[in-house]
């Protein structure tokens, strides 16, 4: 039977609200289907508000790959406002999704992209809304399967209670394979009900069900085992790694928002992965082997991407996207296409070891020249060494040199603060190097206006990284660090005038930490966050420590532990991590044996230019590095709107 939109009740509310155009939906490209011709109904979610969610790639890609099924509807939800919140709680209105605002609970699955673990809470939020019990033990065959993916559910145990499943790893060929088993399912009359679902989920190996496991703990605190509850739950989950690319050329019609979002561009995804053995980044090593997109594809994924949108700007993206064996061809065939038609093309921070300025040339010819962005991580070559991003400092100069003769008058340098075995004099070092940024700059243009901003996180260790044993630094250390960074720039004022500062202080990154290496005593505090008012903790207006720091002490003193477990206190070797039995193909004593090397500032090399280093990740996952060059070029087609690849051959053998 058909399920009713909400939107006539909705509607008269959104006047009272801040930003309303972000809940009616109707965005070009969007699907709605019609209810009774589906056999599996998935709601994505992604647990921010629709100006940070809507762009995601993620969800986009597979907002799209399930509404190619024909017997498969998908339709999206966001967090909403606490103002919306309040008066829906008020009216009775249930969370709804964006595109055709049916009820969320009634949905088969509610699929929740997590890229940072502050939005836990919005999915409590979100549940809540939904009349969808918080806790997993309390749903019955009525309610959907509360499924997480993304980048924190690598680590899935702080929010175990409130999930019926997670899933590692990318996620096109996972969504197809959970809806063909709920397809299945379904077809049989629903044998089992909802726990013989996820128990045949489970038993694929792809996909955690937290309920199937039991967690032990010791006098000390820490885990002492994880195991299956179960014969038909595997020891160990894997992550999912889609290969060959090419094949999954999506999303092929990205949505365009009605509303103001963070990024008002088209993005293709040109690469995924990343071996640059980046310490800290998390992304780097969970999406491990590199797999590149070839060039013919990323034409024609620009090429019908423009078609469908009207964008101006196309955002090449990957994790390091100056590292694609044919970028330089890329850009070059792709500025040569859409000369005079005012698209622009942009790449996210760019590894000064990857850099050159006709790359820089090639990416604004179209568009307009803004500033260049470059992320050397540490102050010190020392810390660089720690944590493997080795770029010199004669490197960025002659690189920023480079760009500051040929036109460029500002640069953007993104830091972290916090960094293991840091010093004070490790941060003092970024004052330095920006001052420098200023005289190179006015020495290579002959101008006084070069600008050079510096922006600084506070360092978080995560989950399957050689750092994930880490202590993590105090926001008071962090905090004064940062201070005296401010100091030291403004000691000379015809230089630190140019120079700008931004940076979070360092209170919601130690919750982030806690949340990103905690285990399940942890959801009792999240809860209890939530409970007091706790949303859009990612959000500075929003957030509130001391409101963590309460709960957490409140929720964590029966077991033991407090806060400071979990965040600044330093793993050892044989601990039993909350995340051990969950694979992301990376070798375990490998990340311990990169974790020494970091401790002695030894460096790692890129293994997709040297031999195998054997962290782990191709033998485990059955996967290999897929990179090229191809030796294939761009050539000019008809302009956007006029003609088609098909009728306009775009590619030749190079």
């Amino acid at each position: 039977m058909a399920v009713e939109s909400v939107f006539d009740r909705l509607e008269p509310l959104l006047p009272r609200v801040s930003k309303p155009v972000q809940y009616v939906g109707g965005e070009l490209n969007s699907s709605v289907k019609a209810w009774e011709d589906a056999t599996v109904r998935w709601c994505l979610m992604y647990p921010d508000a629709y100006e940070v969610g809507l762009p995601n790639q993620g969800v986009q890609i597979l907002y799209e790959v399930l509404n190619e099924q024909a017997d498969v509807l998908a339709e999206r939800t966001y967090a909403v406002w606490p103002d919306l919140e309040e008066l829906m709680r008020e009216h009775g209105i249930p969370q709804f999704t964006v595109d055709a605002h049916r009820p969320v609970g009634a949905f088969d699955v509610l699929g929740v992209s997590f890229a940072t673990e502050l939005g836990y809470t919005n999915l409590l939020s979100a549940l809540d809304l939904a009349g969808i019990p918080l806790h997993a033990v309390d749903r019955t065959d009525d309610h959907p399967i509360v499924l997480a993916g993304g980048h924190a559910a690598f680590n899935p145990e702080p929010i175990a209670d409130f999930l019926d499943a997670a899933v590692l790893g990318d996620g096109e060929e996972a969504v197809l394979e959970i809806t063909e088993a709920i397809r299945r399912w379904k077809g049989e009359g629903c044998p089992g009900g909802r726990d013989e679902l996820l128990m045949r989920l489970a038993e694929s190996g792809g996909v955690y069900v937290p309920k199937f496991y039991d967690v032990s703990y010791g006098a000390d605190g820490a885990i002492t085992d994880v195991v299956p509850r179960c014969e038909r739950a595997p020891h160990r989950v894997f992550k999912r790694t889609t290969m060959e690319l090419d094949d999954w050329p999506y999303p092929k019609q990205p949505l365009v928002p009605l509303a103001e979002s963070v990024h008002e561009r088209m993005s293709v995804e040109i690469f995924r992965g990343c071996t640059r053995g980046c310490r800290f980044c998390q992304a780097g090593m969970i999406t491990r082997p590199v797999r590149e997109r070839s060039i013919e594809g990323i034409g024609e994924m620009v090429q019908r991407g423009l078609e469908n949108t009207g964008f101006e700007e196309v955002g090449l993206l990957s994790l390091s996207s100056a590292d694609h064996s044919e970028i330089a061809e890329i850009t070059k065939g792709l500025a040569d296409r859409y000369e005079g038609t005012n698209t622009g093309l942009s790449l996210p921070s760019t590894r000064v070891d990857a850099f050159n300025i006709d790359l820089a040339n090639e990416l604004s010819r179209n568009g307009r020249r803004s500033g260049l962005t470059f992320a050397p991580e540490g102050g010190s070559e020392r810390i660089r060494r720690v944590i493997n991003k080795m770029v010199s400092e004669e490197d960025l100069i002659r690189t920023v040199s480079a760009a500051f003769a040929n036109g460029w008058r500002q640069v953007k340098l993104y830091f972290m603060c916090g960094l293991p075995t840091e010093e004070d004099s490790d941060v003092l070092q970024i004052a330095e190097m920006a001052k420098e940024v200023i005289r190179a700059g006015r020495a290579a243009s002959g101008r006084k206006d070069i600008r050079c901003t510096i922006s600084i996180g506070g360092f978080v260790p995560k989950p399957h990284t050689p750092f994930q044993w880490a202590s993590q630094t105090d926001p008071e250390t962090i905090d004064d660090r940062l201070r005296k960074l401010r100091e030291a720039i403004n000691t000379d004022r015809s230089l630190g005038r140019n120079i700008g500062m931004r940076y979070h202080d360092g209170k919601p990154s130690l919750v982030e930490g806690l949340l990103s290496r905690g285990d399940r005593r942890l959801g009792r505090v999240i809860e209890r966050v939530w409970r007091e008012g706790g949303r859009f903790d990612g959000w500075n207006e929003h957030f509130s420590y001391e409101r963590w720091v309460d709960c957490a002490e409140a929720e964590l003193a029966e077991f033991g532990v407090d806060l400071a477990w979990f965040t600044t206190r330093e793993r050892t070797e044989n601990e039993v991590l909350p995340w051990d039995h969950l694979d992301s193909g990376l070798d375990k004593e490998w990340l311990w044996a990169d974790w020494q090397d970091a401790l002695d500032a030894r460096e790692q090399d890129d293994c997709r230019w040297t031999p195998c280093f054997d962290c782990g990740v191709c033998p485990t996952m059955g996967t290999d590095i897929e990179v090229g060059p191809t030796g294939r070029k761009l050539l000019p087609i008809s302009p956007v709107g006029q003609g088609s690849p098909v009728q306009n051959p775009a590619f030749t053998q190079g």
